[in-house]
């Protein structure tokens, strides 16, 4: 879809305008009033090169770890990254022998050199936590924060947080929770998970294939299984949608989530009950891959249907766009190719018309990167974040940054160079995964190599 000539002008010329500011700053020497002083801006930028990579798993409660990568080079910038949570920091690690010795600061080369070793779900995490690590350096080394350098300028100054809320089984005390997140912790957007598993010990509610295994639960994709719910079963869970909106009123966007692994017409079911209460979006009803599927669902069911969270790179997501497959995508920075490619990711949904949340569960480096590239794009609704009962969570990150950083339902967007984040050492060090260490050095990741061609 094409930009109407005066759409187009306008953002040729802020473009022009940005760079040239931007520029004759660089160019002369002088720093921009709204960052700090003392940032490695000395550097000889021509001369970078990526000399180490090294990993600082941390354990949220779940436990779910979340390894932070940190990227050296020859000139003291580093720059920090995240590989997603519950994900291996070998995805990471063995990638450190394609990018030492390159130019952090050719982000687009480095990028296309190792994105091939990325995948759906947490196998993009290695790729994806460079990625980020990358624009930390470029924006220290330019002394620019990210937002800054993906796309032209930011959109807005703070990011809206969603979470979601600890079930309950009594659906007014899972309310209750509800409110106290809008009123005490001031959420703007709500989510809550709302599976099958809330009514299946009671009889007549869900009907399933007997002696389904743990594999078969979790490997075979939902429409294969045969599992669909009952009239009784789509009342029960009603109440508890119902005894939500009662506490929390329906002004507020309220989420679904984990719905369990049912068949496309028990979806299409529970979005027709679930009408009434107005719902953003019911997330991930069958595997993304399904796309028509998808389609019938989203004709069907007039609860808005979302997905993304394990998609990778932009190529499957315009598939989903452009056949309106889906209300809502939902990318997951640390799974979808980094910064730069979800911002993409929105800017193409944008021309479809289709707005994009964020799907986030890590520590404040990941998401902080999340939080650039949302102020960078423009077709953006809401971030997740899964930390707000970690009350060690905002201390992860030195001074400078707001306290706690999810400030009544809001994310300030930092102006420092980079992603804006310093990590506080010794509040890292005191929640490591057991028998792992602090940055320690990967000199057996130094020569892992391969045939990496992916042609003849």
């Amino acid at each position: 879809m094409r930009k109407s000539g005066q759409q187009f002008w306008h953002r040729r010329e802020i473009l022009k305008t940005s760079a040239a500011v931007l520029g004759s700053s660089f160019l002369t020497g002088e720093t921009m009033g709204a960052y700090p002083k003392g940032v490695n801006t000395n550097s000889s930028p021509s001369t970078l090169k990526i000399t180490d990579l090294r990993v600082a798993t941390v354990v949220k409660p779940g436990p779910s770890p979340c390894p932070i990568i940190r990227i050296d080079t020859n000139q003291g910038v580093y720059g920090l990254g995240e590989v997603r949570d519950g994900a291996s920091s070998t995805y990471a690690l063995f990638l450190k022998s394609r990018i030492v010795g390159e130019n952090p600061l050719q982000l687009d080369k480095v990028f296309r050199k190792i994105k091939q070793f990325g995948g759906h779900a947490r196998q993009g995490g290695g790729v994806c936590a460079i990625e980020m690590a990358l624009w930390d350096i470029a924006g220290k080394v330019y002394n620019a924060p990210v937002y800054a350098m993906i796309g032209g300028g930011k959109f807005r100054d703070k990011i809206r947080v969603y979470a979601d809320t600890e079930e309950s089984k009594d659906p007014k005390i899972y309310g209750q929770r509800m409110k106290e997140r809008k009123e005490k912790m001031g959420i703007t957007w709500l989510k809550m998970d709302l599976g099958i598993e809330m009514v299946a010990d009671t009889p007549g509610t869900v009907t399933e294939p007997a002696a389904i295994n743990q594999w078969e639960a979790n490997a075979i994709p939902h429409p294969l299984l045969a599992m669909e719910v009952t009239d009784k079963g789509i009342a029960m869970l009603e109440q508890y949608v119902a005894a939500v909106r009662d506490a929390v009123g329906m002004e507020i966007p309220l989420s679904m989530d984990h719905l369990g692994h049912l068949g496309v017409k028990s979806i299409i079911r529970l979005g027709k009950a679930y009408e009434k209460y107005n719902l953003s979006w019911m997330e991930d009803v069958i595997p993304w891959q399904y796309t028509d599927l998808l389609k019938q669902i989203s004709d069907e069911s007039p609860t808005p249907i979302l997905t993304g969270e394990d998609i990778y790179l932009k190529e499957d997501f315009k598939v989903l766009c452009e056949k309106h497959a889906v209300s809502k995508i939902h990318p997951d920075l640390a799974t979808s190719g980094g910064i730069l490619e979800t911002h993409k990711i929105g800017d193409m949904a944008e021309e479809y018309g289709v707005p994009m949340a964020m799907h986030f569960a890590g520590t404040p480096v990941s998401c902080m990167a999340n939080v650039h590239c949302a102020a960078a794009t423009q077709n953006f609704l809401a971030l997740e974040n899964h930390s707000l009962d970690v009350p060690w969570w905002s201390s992860m990150v030195q001074e400078g940054m707001d306290s706690p950083i999810v400030n009544h339902g809001w994310i300030a967007v930092p102006d420092r160079p980079g992603l804006g984040v310093t990590l506080n050492d010794d509040v890292v060090k005191q929640h490591l995964a057991s028998g792992t260490g602090y940055f320690e050095p990967t000199p057996q990741w130094d020569h892992e190599r391969s045939w990496d061609r992916l042609w003849s």
